[in-house]
């Protein structure tokens, strides 16, 4: 399988992976910024996302940059209609 090496399909696929992530574990994603806790209580999660993400993408984009971007897009950001102190 080739390596995806076009920074959009990147951005795309980190995405996805994490739509997946915040869909399949939504309440803890909801009590994770309630509590300021979501990065404890989804690190298996990221971690099994962040390491998929890497076997699909070529390291010269920066992969780690994209993949960090796109937690805090779509986990982080989407979430900031639920309540919490961090807000």
């Amino acid at each position: 399988m080739n390596l995806i090496d076009n920074p959009d399909q990147a951005k795309r696929l980190a995405r996805a992976i994490l739509s997946d992530v915040a869909m399949y574990n939504k309440e803890k994603v909801e009590n994770g910024i309630k509590n300021d806790t979501i990065f404890d209580l989804l690190k298996e999660e990221l971690e099994e996302g962040r390491q998929h993400f890497l076997s699909r993408v070529s390291a010269d984009i920066d992969p780690e940059v994209i993949y960090g971007t796109a937690v805090v897009d779509v986990l982080i950001k989407r979430a900031g209609k639920i309540e919490s102190s961090i807000w």
